[in-house]
């Protein structure tokens, strides 16, 4: 919350800061009656406010339901002080979290009303109206793909940490191929070992893959030999006849041609990502990108061309040099060229970034919202509607990333791990395991080793990690619905 009212403060906790800012604040937690409350003091360039918020004993029911709601009013009585201070009030209120339709969806299946839960947000949180809209939608858009999962529905995710060239923007774990080409073969060798042994503990606990992923990076940095070889030992090691859809990212123009494509649609890939995130050519040279708009253009023709049905093109909102005007040309672009879905993602400035280290200047919060307002204006005239959202620090404006989708094209990978609705198991490198426990929501990662070389370098440890998996399953998933026999757990 501090991060969202005061983006250029960092906090400091020690005693020896106490006293040498100007710019400080103290919280107080504590019970009075039948409430739980929470003030927060700030004094901001001489400037003192107070904000307080409570929560009833009442509804102190667990451990977990106390931190939560004990966490909650002392994030809201710090937003009200700090609102008091600034006179801003964000666009999503004091919501803090990644996921805002996770909390809507949440409140209707403890059975608040969609009004209750719209009302909610507004009053309870701050959100503003049209913010309410986009969350309710991607909301009951996962709430539909929830009622259609069995308990031993999962997705599975491949990282190919690789790219041409680094963006400006980047925070991903990601080798330029200008300097790692060396690394590619004996990534994919460790690869195809950890999607071999993962395949054999998928198939053992006869867990059903109904979607797959492959992500990065860009995984067509690739060649056509290398990019069948790892589909190939996918299908190998996993039972894929009842995947629903098979994504790629082709992120980059610039790494798609004909031989790929074609060795993507005879291996059953349904859905492409085209990823300009402008069509300047002028933010294109100041993000560090090597393609020209023109080379988008040629792409997605050329995509079309060989078959793909359903393709996904991303943009972002406040690169730099890029200005409104640019933006809803950008758009405009795109529009045109009627993709099944555009994802719109607000620029965040992440530690490590060029654009960070450099300081380099990008368009202001008024600038981005305006670009936002006009995608979101745009694209639900033309029959697109928000099917997954998600917010991330340090993102310009505090605004959000969302996933438009036309009718029927919704991607079952986006919103289920975005909601967390089922488990994605991942592997390559910087892959992350996400477990979900179906009824209880219990959920427990498993983090592979970020960089290619550390990857390779420990593989076996890779591998080792992975046999978590049929830990968990038996003692959560499977157990649970009576399928597991305990002595076989044991």
């Amino acid at each position: 919350m501090l991060l969202t009212m005061f983006p250029a403060e960092r906090p400091d906790f020690t005693e020896e800061a106490q006293g040498e800012n100007e710019n400080y604040g103290t919280v107080k937690l504590g019970y009075t009656g039948k409430f739980a409350s929470a003030t927060t003091v700030l004094t901001v360039n001489g400037v003192t406010a107070r904000g307080n918020a409570r929560v009833s004993v009442e509804k102190l029911e667990d451990k977990y339901e106390t931190e939560r709601l004990l966490q909650k009013i002392v994030k809201q009585s710090f937003y009200k002080a700090a609102v008091k201070i600034t006179g801003i009030h964000p666009v999503w209120g004091s919501l803090t979290g990644i996921r805002p339709a996770k909390l809507a969806a949440n409140m209707m299946e403890k059975g608040m009303t969609a009004g209750k839960v719209r009302l909610a947000l507004r009053k309870e949180y701050g959100v503003y109206p049209e913010r309410v809209k986009l969350c309710m939608e991607a909301a009951i858009k996962g709430m539909e793909l929830k009622k259609s999962l069995d308990y031993n529905d999962i997705a599975l995710y491949v990282g190919i940490p690789f790219c041409p060239t680094r963006c400006a923007y980047c925070s991903f774990v990601s080798h330029s191929t200008e300097k790692s080409m060396k690394l590619i073969e004996p990534f994919l060798t460790a690869l195809e070992r950890e999607i071999t042994e993962t395949g054999k503990i998928v198939k053992e606990l006869e867990l059903n893959v109904r979607s797959v992923y492959i992500g990065g990076g860009t995984p067509t940095t690739l060649n056509d030999v290398q990019l069948a070889r790892v589909i190939d030992s996918l299908y190998e090691n996993f039972d894929l006849k009842n995947m629903e859809e098979f994504c790629v990212e082709a992120g980059r123009p610039d790494t798609i041609n004909e031989a790929k494509l074609r060795v993507m649609k005879d291996r059953g890939v349904t859905r492409i990502s085209i990823n300009p995130q402008t069509m300047s050519d002028t933010v294109l040279e100041a993000i560090g990108r090597r393609h020209t708009s023109q080379a988008v253009l040629d792409a997605y023709a050329l995509t079309r061309s060989v078959g793909f049905d359903v393709i996904n093109m991303d943009l972002i909102a406040g690169l730099p040099t890029d200005t409104v005007e640019g933006f809803k040309a950008t758009l405009d672009a795109l529009f045109e060229l009627d993709p099944e879905n555009i994802t719109i993602h607000t620029l965040s400035l992440k530690k490590g970034t060029r654009i960070t280290l450099e300081g380099t200047p990008i368009p202001d919060e008024k600038a981005v919202g305006e670009m936002l307002n006009y995608a979101m204006e745009k694209l639900m005239a033309g029959g697109y509607m928000p099917y997954y959202l998600y917010r991330q620090k340090f993102m310009s404006g505090g605004f959000e990333n969302i996933g438009w989708s036309k009718e029927g094209a919704d991607s079952f990978y986006n919103i289920a791990i975005m909601e967390e609705l089922c488990t994605i198991v991942a592997m390559g490198g910087g892959a992350s395991t996400k477990l979900v426990a179906p009824h209880t929501g219990k959920i427990e990662r498993i983090f592979n080793a970020k960089y290619p070389y550390e990857y390779i370098d420990s593989i076996e440890k890779v591998v080792s990690a992975k046999g978590y998996i049929s830990e968990f399953y038996k003692n959560e998933v499977l157990l649970y619905n009576g399928i597991w026999n305990r002595k076989d757990t044991d």
